[in-house]
């Protein structure tokens, strides 16, 4: 059991026409390295969610985002840190360059079907529960 303070962290669930999430990978040298996430990152002092959101997607990813419905929060404790992640439903903004890898192994666009077969952190199973039932609604 970790004695941390709690971690407030953002992730975007960036959606695209055909109905696909895009994931990233976790580059091998860092915590969990090697699993596909949401991208985002920690929620700077004094910053909103959604800033938070936008900032971390513009520096991993190169891309701009629209920030659109809040996903329930999920708080995961893992042995080195405990994270509250507050996971946000996003598209690329209107005139957004695509997405580009800068901090990940990997970017892929997959369908629910494929994200739910990809090894990923246990914080993000109940966004990706959520979600699909979303899809699916």
């Amino acid at each position: 059991m970790n004695t941390s303070r709690t971690v407030p962290v953002v992730c975007a669930l960036i959606e695209d026409a055909e109905g696909r999430v895009l994931v990233a990978q976790r580059p091998a040298h860092k915590h969990l390295g090697g699993l596909w996430e949401f991208p985002g990152g920690k929620i700077e002092s004094g910053e909103t969610s959604e800033a938070a959101l936008r900032r971390e997607i513009a520096e991993e990813l190169g891309c701009e985002i629209e920030v659109g419905a809040a996903l329930a929060a999920v708080r995961h404790e893992y042995a080195e840190v405990t994270i509250e992640l507050r996971p946000y439903v996003a598209r690329l903004a209107g005139g957004s360059m695509p997405p580009e890898r800068r901090e990940h192994q990997a970017l892929r666009w997959v369908t629910a079907a494929e994200l739910a077969r990809l090894p990923m952190p246990e914080a993000d199973a109940p966004i990706l529960v959520e979600w699909t039932a979303l899809r699916q609604t």
